[in-house]
């Protein structure tokens, strides 16, 4: 079983903090807010999506490269798809 589905609720948790963080970023370009609070409320976003990879990455990591019965074909699948995940990210 997938690590994501074994720890769902805390990170539904955290989309919804960000999907209302989302939310408030709209409310205040729609109103016209100052760029201060805009950039506080993309500061605030970045922190949570942040937030949000690492938790995923940590179960992926655990989970799949640090499974004790995982062959070394399989690590090195995982692998590749940690570092896959990580370039996409940080571009």
């Amino acid at each position: 079983m997938s690590h994501t589905v074994l720890n769902k609720k805390p990170l539904l948790t955290r989309i919804r903090r960000i999907k209302g963080q989302t939310e408030a970023l709209e409310r205040a370009l729609d109103e016209d807010r100052d760029c201060a609070a805009v950039l506080q409320q993309l500061a605030a976003i970045r922190g949570a999506v942040n937030g949000l990879m690492l938790e995923v990455l940590d179960g992926h990591v655990r989970h799949h490269l640090g499974a004790q019965d995982a062959s070394r074909e399989e690590r090195a699948e995982d692998l590749d798809v940690v570092v896959s995940a990580l370039r996409s990210y940080l571009k």
